[in-house]
């Protein structure tokens, strides 16, 4: 189905930047330039200068990202990890894939996790905390990093959906012990299939990571740990370079799409709008504009029906799902918002035409 407004539009940017990736391709494939090398190196120089941190470490996803980025810090079988249920699910399963244990806390209206709940979560077997900035918005990091301080607990920040976002001027992922990205294609900074990232200031974090991602290999026949095959490969990285020095324009288009849906939207009772972009000490790059909406499914068809995509992402709360064995835990907000919360389009594409539509399917929906 071809929409009026579609959620995302992979080949609109592709054409603005078409001859700049088309060269940049050329140039990998030509030279046979594939795995580890320059085009890879660039990248994780520039994206540690953007970050402002010492090492980033590029990966195959941010899901290896998250796992590395755990298994750095030395977490594993039974440790536990304190971290949120409203999130992707990679946050979790990296916590179990090292063998940890995740310890839920509730989120707050804005969808990040709560400060205040972190402290009474905390046992003698926590390790580590996983601040998940959502949909482009940080967590309130001073509060987070207080409380790890207090009691030594490492502080892994998944910023998946927040390159660029800010707290009190300080970037996602500049915080904690480590901070971890995704390349996804959908992402703000995306490439064309896979890729993610660890970006780090402790030296020893960033070379387990580089271990990690190639089968534990130092030089080129130590083998000093079993590691994975995880690595961002050039060609990948390649086009990254080509989007990279385009991210600042392309928050700030983010940033007016989202003042657009305020203003359109603010006033409309039977929906909740993120926090306006103004709002400080945060910095929003929103990778996702999100409604809490009342019908929300049944919004969900009429815009449908209208030819406006968006996205349900989570109609089932992570620790409900009966499989995972996470369902001692109780969220009730965590599980509204499984119900109500509804992503219309957002990228730096879209036109203010296509913005005042569904601004104005969405009212006419609730009219």
């Amino acid at each position: 189905m071809k929409y009026k407004v579609p959620f995302v539009n992979y080949s609109l940017q592709y054409k603005n930047l078409e001859k700049e990736i088309d060269a940049a391709i050329k140039k990998v494939l030509s030279e046979g330039q594939l795995i580890l090398r320059e085009d890879v190196e660039r990248f994780e120089k520039k994206l540690a200068e953007f970050l402002g941190v010492k090492y980033v470490v590029s990966l195959n996803s941010g899901t290896d990202a998250l796992i590395f980025a755990l298994k750095s810090a030395g977490i594993g079988p039974g440790d536990e990890v304190i971290t949120v249920s409203h999130t992707f699910f990679a946050t979790i399963e990296a916590i179990i894939h090292n063998g940890a244990k995740p310890v839920f806390v509730e989120v707050r209206e804005d969808f990040l996790i709560d400060p205040n709940q972190i402290e009474e979560r905390i046992t003698k077997k926590t390790k580590a905390i996983i601040a998940v900035h959502y949909n482009g918005r940080m967590c309130e990091m001073d509060k987070i990093m207080e409380i790890a301080a207090k009691h030594n607990l490492f502080v892994i920040e998944d910023s998946a959906q927040a390159l660029g976002a800010t707290y009190n001027n300080k970037k996602a992922g500049s915080f904690g012990t480590a901070g971890c990205f995704s390349f996804y294609p959908a992402k703000i900074l995306g490439t064309a299939g896979d890729g993610g990232a660890v970006c780090t200031n402790d030296e020893q974090i960033a070379e387990k990571a580089r271990l990690l991602r190639g089968h534990g290999i130092k030089g080129k026949t130590e083998i000093v740990l079993y590691g994975f095959t995880s690595r961002l490969d050039n060609l990948q990285a390649a086009i990254l370079n080509v989007k990279l020095p385009y991210l600042g324009d392309w928050i700030i288009k983010r940033r007016e799409i989202a003042k657009r849906y305020q203003e359109g939207l603010g006033d409309l009772k039977e929906v909740k709008t993120p926090p306006p972009p103004e709002e400080i000490p945060n910095f929003d790059v929103y990778q996702n504009y999100v409604l809490k909406a009342k019908k929300r499914n049944e919004l969900y068809n009429y815009l449908k029906e209208q030819s406006v995509e968006t996205l349900i992402k989570d109609p089932v709360a992570n620790h409900k799902h009966p499989g995972l064995g996470l369902e001692n835990f109780s969220l009730p907000y965590t599980e509204q918002l499984a119900d109500q919360v509804i992503s219309l389009p957002m990228y730096p594409e879209l036109t203010n035409e296509q913005v005042d539509y569904v601004i104005k399917t969405v009212k006419e929906f609730y009219s």
